[in-house]
């Protein structure tokens, strides 16, 4: 399962600026990996987990912008095609999880 966050924040006030990059930040520190500059994807093992990625997401949602989050399944993720320019490139691997007990 793949959670994607993607958003269209406002930054032309100082104060507006600073909560746009918090707003990244939060996503970073809670795993996400930037896909481009506004959409930010993290592979999740389950629905569950993805849910709490989600909710934690939610949480730091800054006042003002745009933002949506949107779930695929792995099938789904694999079958995006990626081009840079005309060249075609391979999407990235989900990461292996390890669980600790």
């Amino acid at each position: 399962m793949w959670v994607l966050v993607f958003f269209d924040l406002p930054t032309e006030t100082r104060t507006e600026r600073k909560a746009a990059t918090r707003f990244r930040k939060d996503l970073l520190d809670d795993g996400f990996a930037m896909f481009q500059f506004s959409i930010y994807m993290r592979f999740c093992a389950s629905r569950e987990n993805a849910s709490v990625h989600i909710r934690r997401a939610k949480n730091a949602l800054p006042k003002k912008g745009k933002v949506g989050i949107m779930q695929i399944t792995d099938k789904q993720f694999g079958m995006i095609e990626l081009f840079h320019g005309q060249k075609e490139v391979e999407p990235e691997q989900p990461s292996q999880q390890l669980e600790l007990f």
